[in-house]
């Protein structure tokens, strides 16, 4: 029977009275590491009680005035179940927006309940619903900046249920961004939502912030988020909310991970970002009750320690840096000082801390904004939130200064684009890894005669134009734009419809060609010219040919087949007046290839 408004008030005030709220755990899984990341935090009512559903428990609570004292007891019995089942990774813990004005969200009472629980504050995620109609978002972002000052990070929730997501986003910078399960729901089978998705990656990529997608329940759907390069997954098919909770990955999630390499690739060269896992210094660290003599001694006997990282509970805290340690004991009475104080006392204890799998290019942009401290102490490096080592600004700084030199040297010094060697690499990564993709090879026809008539610094601008509409019509998550040389460019393309992309690319050059020619030019469809035989002949408008071959890594199993067929598919499509894409259908065997290798050998 229906409980009415009385008895359900009564209900409720006993529920926050006798602590009567339990939590469900469901797990979040990265899919680069192919592991736990961390949990999700459910709150449930009494399972006897008409509240026992979260969304008629909180309803109840903004009733009763009371959604901070109801949050604050949802946020103690999920960390305590959390530590109590010494579960791995982090701990997502739902938030309404106006409790972070209230004094139990403030960053000492939140430290103290981490404390009270054992946890480290690094292990703590806020998640805040975009649901903040009617809140002072300028109040709301002094409380978010208090609590990352604390070294606490929030999450978005649910983004894009609501009006407010993206200024949300850009008020309180979360790390975290989770994206509604109604984008990822049946995502394999619309576009629409596939576009959407792909766009908050990439705000969230130049945001630096990380996304994790919700209601992942098909391998379908796991198998879109990887390839938009979404690192976290959330649903049913990686684990129902539990009080018990598995603590490692299961095998149907896993298994999504293996359908060969994620298809989201650069279009810097084609290589997975490098990352800090390659500045890592094998560094013994110390706990924070070690002597600051102790630590001393450990720098004077190992001169090349440029610093020491600060654990408790394998957890980093802190750093002590050569420097800042040595001008504490320079002083004539700077051991009897500091020398038996616990080293904790003298760190650093805001040190920039980043995970292995940090991309070198946002691990330069965290340096720069943390100042230069962090570049001159350096920064520690972790995997899941555990020491592994230690990481240097020098290094830092000569591993981006060679990467510019490798992208300057392989790339096209007319378009920017990857030439050559960055090509092959692509193609060899495509085929080794089992990726069906199509190769288009673009080419411009009549361009010698242009050259010799407007001059090579109007070729060059045709090149560029090229270059520029190649770039524009492809997905920069999945396509490859290279410049082979001159008016040779080749695109490997992943997406589905990348026969529409190359009739776009046509259409755009024919239109957007003629700014080049002279008016008169135009009117008559092209002007006359010498040939190469010094004749004076007619020469139509510059076009573009493409000749497309989609490639089976089944049927190809070296780079050089792929580029033989791609050049034979552009020379039909030369054959044709104007502009023209030519799509090579046949398919021939490996056994015909190899032949026709072993014959093109006794020839030479």
């Amino acid at each position: 029977m229906p409980m009415n408004p009385a008895e359900l008030q009564l209900r409720f005030d006993e529920i926050l009275a006798d602590a009567r709220v339990t939590t469900l755990l469901q797990p979040i899984l990265d899919m680069a590491e192919g592991c736990i990341a961390g949990y999700e935090a459910l709150a449930r009512g009494p399972s006897d009680s008409a509240l026992h559903a979260p969304q008629a428990l909180f309803r109840m609570a903004e009733a009763c005035g009371q959604v901070s004292q109801l949050d604050a007891l949802c946020c103690d019995v999920a960390m305590a179940t959390f530590a109590r089942l010494r579960l791995p990774g982090r701990l997502f813990v739902n938030l309404t927006p106006g409790s972070l004005l209230d004094p139990a969200f403030g960053l000492e009472a939140v430290l103290e309940r981490l404390a009270r629980h054992g946890l480290e504050r690094h292990r703590l995620i806020f998640e805040i619903t975009e649901n903040t109609a009617g809140f002072d978002y300028a109040a709301l972002k002094r409380a978010v900046d208090a609590l990352r000052v604390g070294g606490l990070e929030v999450a978005m929730d649910d983004f894009g249920e609501g009006f407010s997501s993206l200024r949300l986003w850009s008020e309180l910078k979360p790390a975290f961004v989770k994206i509604d399960k109604h984008f990822v729901s049946g995502i394999d089978q619309d576009p629409h939502k596939l576009q959407f998705v792909r766009s908050i990656q990439q705000l969230a990529e130049g945001a630096h912030a990380a996304v994790i997608a919700e209601g992942v329940e098909t391998r379908a759907e796991q198998a879109i988020m990887r390839d938009l390069g979404i690192r976290y997954a959330q649903g049913y098919l990686i684990g129902r909310p539990s009080s018990t909770p598995a603590r490692l990955p299961p095998a149907q999630a896993l298994n999504g991970l293996n359908g060969g390499p994620v298809s989201v690739f650069p279009m810097s060269g084609g290589h997975r970002p490098i990352t800090a896992e390659r500045l890592i210094i094998p560094a013994t660290p110390v706990q924070a009750d070690t002597r600051s003599e102790a630590v001393l001694d450990m720098m004077l006997r190992n001169p090349d320690l440029h610093a020491v990282a600060v654990l408790r509970d394998g957890v980093p805290v802190g750093i002590i840096h050569r420097p800042a340690l040595l001008d504490r004991f320079i002083n004539k009475f700077g051991r009897e000082l500091f020398g038996r104080k616990p080293c904790s006392m003298i760190m650093e204890a805001d040190p920039l801390i980043v995970d292995k799998a940090t991309p070198i290019q946002d691990l330069s942009e965290l340096v720069v904004r943390k100042g230069k401290q962090a570049f001159t102490q350096g920064f520690i490096i972790t995997e899941l939130g555990t020491y592994v080592g230690l990481g240097s600004g020098f290094d830092l700084m000569r591993e981006v200064t060679q990467m510019q030199i490798v992208a300057a040297r392989y790339a096209n010094p007319l378009t920017g684009l990857p030439g050559n060697v960055p090509i092959q690499q692509h193609l060899e990564r495509l085929l080794a890894g089992g990726q069906g993709f199509v190769t288009a090879y673009a080419d411009l026809d009549q361009f010698k005669p242009y050259n010799d008539v407007y001059g090579f610094r109007r070729g060059d601008d045709m090149i560029r134009l090229l270059a520029r509409l190649l770039r524009d019509a492809v997905n920069p998550e999945l396509d490859f734009v290279g410049h082979i040389g001159g008016d040779d460019f080749v695109v490997l393309f992943q997406s589905d419809d990348w026969r529409a992309r190359c009739k776009a690319m046509i259409d755009r050059f024919d239109e957007e060609r003629l700014a080049l020619f002279q008016a008169d030019h135009v009117a008559a469809g092209g002007y006359r010219c010498e040939d190469r035989r010094g004749r004076v002949v007619f020469h139509a408008l510059v076009s573009l040919s493409i000749g497309a071959v989609a490639i089976d890594p089944a049927h190809y199993t070296h780079y050089q087949e792929v580029a033989r067929a791609a050049s034979e598919a552009k020379h039909m499509a030369k054959r044709v007046d104007g502009s023209a894409l030519f799509v090579e259908q046949r398919t021939r065997p490996s056994a015909l290839r190899l032949a026709e290798n072993v014959a093109a050998e006794a020839m030479r």
